[in-house]
């Protein structure tokens, strides 16, 4: 057995410098941050060869005296810490005291530093480890460190570097992390003695996002804003029309600092669902304020990773704060002035005609102006409509109880309907002729009919509900008004409807739309336990595949919830007793076969909640009207009526738009007007 020996100082900084310092960025973050906590109002950054050549921050902070120089870069020193009760109410970025002698051991470092005390600066340098003298020199106040040659002296560790674009984007990325955090400081970025980012000041946090990510980024972004006593959450959340195709472009902000949580990425993906689609992923830049002594951020050696006093409590602060907020704004898909060419661009038989794109639109307009006044005589029959109520009834409370996998899950509790801000872009028609006492209905073609949601009759309890009171009353009056004045839409290549707005026209998603309205109503009934199930005088026999069978077996009650009762009948087949009411024409063992693949899809068991949300999904999908489906006028006026009792009628379940809106401003651009 080998002696056991005590490590060198210098083995020990290594170990030390291999957990703090990865690549080149990890340097750029450690003196960045000491920048930022040595109180800099400007931060200057430089690289060469995405920083493993040479990283320069220089900053004007409060800098280091002389006689702190060797000391600064000791090992485990620090001015941040005094004693260990300190780690649990952190104030600033770096504590650790590791940084400066992590880096030193495996670099050549040069330090300049001068104090407004002090009439003269002073340096020193380090190469792998060893400390040369300080020296007196000539420099402004505030501090200049350059690390060189990272890794000189670790071979193993240089090798593992990546291309020097590759570098540079990680350092970037850093770079990019704390200028968001602190849009009060100025900041540049140079690579290779070129400007990346001049950054000045601003108290404006949208423009230091703009500089980054462009100003349509910026100009599709969400105010949110909240508070929970000493918690704060503010920040901006992306129209689900900016998704991403990963989570890099949420960034989190505690305290000044970048973290990465799982739980709070996981429920700004839950406050998404249903308005993203499937490996979509939102964008957010959220700042989080609360007192440090309720977070632990000394989790992980580069303090990306934290714990939370109370986790549960911010998670349900995101959700509620982002949920609430999108059940007030107008998130229906709009054409985005680059959308046009794009599209002829992709288009192979437009590819060499300039005014594909422009006949298109000639089109749509001579539907909205022309053609609509035809189908509106032709879908009325006289008489007005009834009005319709705004403001869908909600469950109670005992019944959100006593579906606690329910009640915890916002995309199955209920809210009220979404307005627009602006009721120009509310969509409205003249309704087909109906008693005021009957549940409005749509004809699914000749074959079926679908009940729809019904107008409520009592108000809602949920205090959601009151957030949006005051935009519901006017949306109330407005859109009963709206019913006497604007033309029905019209069908077009029997799966979009298409009618006019006040500020331009609005182009429909027959099937997208009618899945939301249905979903939405479904979820309803699941909610209350008001799912009308028919027993079936002669169970159906379904054969399915062993895996296909047991996992319907396994999940027996939660079909019976959906109103779908299943009883084995031997091997792989099992018998249909009940069946949903609203469903009837929708064939039983097509639908238990669809519920079965959905319940082995994936691999592993999902949460119970998202389980039922996935199959209320489906059972929309497969009952709602297809693309290709003709209807008539009356079956469009009463699918478009619906949208506006639907909560998030903007997307269907699986996140997809449900209508895109052409401005009549966008139009005359399109056709040279302006």
């Amino acid at each position: 057995m080998a002696d056991i020996k005590q490590l060198s100082p210098s083995v020990i900084n290594k170990i030390a410098a291999g957990e703090v310092i990865e690549r080149p960025a990890s340097v750029v973050k450690e003196l960045m941050e000491n920048a930022i906590d040595a109180g800099a109002t400007r931060i200057d950054v430089s690289l060469v060869a995405g920083g493993a050549e040479l990283v320069r921050v220089v900053d004007n902070g409060c800098g280091i005296a002389t006689d702190q120089l060797t000391l600064a870069v000791a090992p485990h020193a620090t001015s941040k810490i005094q004693e260990a009760d300190d780690l649990f109410r952190v104030g600033t970025l770096g504590f650790r005291g590791e940084a400066l002698a992590s880096i030193a051991e495996v670099s050549r470092m040069v330090i300049r530093s001068r104090t407004a005390e002090s009439a003269a600066g002073a340096e020193i340098e380090i190469s792998g480890g060893q400390l040369g003298p300080v020296a007196p020199c000539g420099c402004p106040i505030g501090t200049l460190i350059e690390v060189h040659n990272l890794f000189f002296n670790t071979p193993v560790r240089r090798k593992f570097l990546r291309a020097t674009q590759t570098e540079l984007g990680h350092s970037t990325e850093v770079f990019t992390r704390l200028a968001l955090a602190y849009p009060d400081r100025h900041f540049t970025l140079r690579h290779q003695e070129k400007l990346v980012y001049d950054l000045p000041p601003t108290d404006d946090w949208l423009a230091r996002i703009a500089a980054f990510f462009g100003a349509e980024l910026a100009g599709q972004l969400i105010r949110v804003e909240s508070r929970d006593g000493p918690l704060k959450l503010a920040g901006y959340v992306a129209n689900p029309s900016q998704s991403r195709a990963n989570q890099k472009m949420q960034y989190l902000f505690l305290n000044g600092r970048a973290i990465r949580d799982r739980s709070l990425q996981h429920a700004l993906g839950e406050a998404y669902r249903g308005l993203l689609l499937t490996g979509r992923y939102p964008v957010a830049f959220l700042e989080i304020e609360m007192p440090p002594e309720e977070v632990d951020v000394n989790v992980h050696p580069t303090k990306l990773e934290v714990r939370f006093q109370d986790g549960g409590r911010i998670y349900s602060q995101l959700l509620g704060t982002l949920r609430t907020r999108f059940l007030t704004t107008d998130l229906t898909a709009r054409l985005q002035p680059a959308v046009a060419p794009s599209i002829a661009a992709t288009d192979p038989n437009s590819a060499h005609d300039p005014d594909h794109a422009a006949r298109l639109q000639s089109e749509l307009v001579a539907w909205a102006k022309g053609q609509l006044g035809q189908a509106i005589g032709a879908a009325q029959t006289g008489g007005e409509s009834a009005a319709v109520s705004l403001a869908p009834e909600l469950p109670n409370a005992d019944v959100l109880a006593s579906h606690p996998s329910l009640a915890s899950h916002p995309s199955h509790i209920s809210h009220p309907p979404h307005f627009s801000s602006s009721p120009a872009t509310r969509f409205q028609l003249i309704a087909h002729p109906r008693p005021q006492q009957q549940p409005l209905e749509l004809v699914r073609l000749d074959r079926s009919r679908l009940p729809l949601l019904q107008p409520p009759t009592a108000p809602s309890p949920n205090p959601i509900a009151a957030s949006a009171a005051a935009t519901a009353d006017g949306a109330t009056a407005y859109a009963a008004e709206s019913l006497r004045q604007r033309p029905a839409a019209i069908q077009v290549h029997d799966r979009y409807l298409v009618a006019e707005t006040d500020d331009g026209v609005v182009v429909i998603d027959q099937h997208a739309l009618h899945e939301r309205v249905l979903y939405e109503e479904i979820r309803e009934k699941v909610l209350a336990g008001a799912l009308e199930t028919q027993r079936l005088l002669v169970p159906e026999p379904v054969d399915l595949s062993p895996a296909e069978s047991a996992a319907a077996l396994a999940e027996k009650d939660l079909l019976a919830r959906l109103g779908v009762e299943i009883e084995p009948f031997g091997g792989g087949t099992l018998l249909i007793v009940g069946y949903p009411a609203m469903l009837a024409k929708l064939r039983p063992s097509e639908l238990l076969r669809s519920l079965a693949a959905q319940l082995l899809e994936g691999g592993k068991a999902p949460e119970r909640r998202d389980l039922l949300d996935d199959l209320l999904h489906m059972i929309a999908c497969k009952a709602a009207i297809k693309a290709g489906d003709p209807l008539s006028p009356e079956e469009v006026a009463a699918l478009v009526e619906q949208r506006h009792l639907a909560q998030d009628s903007h997307h269907c379940p699986h996140g997809r738009p449900t209508a895109l809106v052409f401005t009549r401003d966008e139009l005359d651009r399109q056709f040279k007007r302006t």
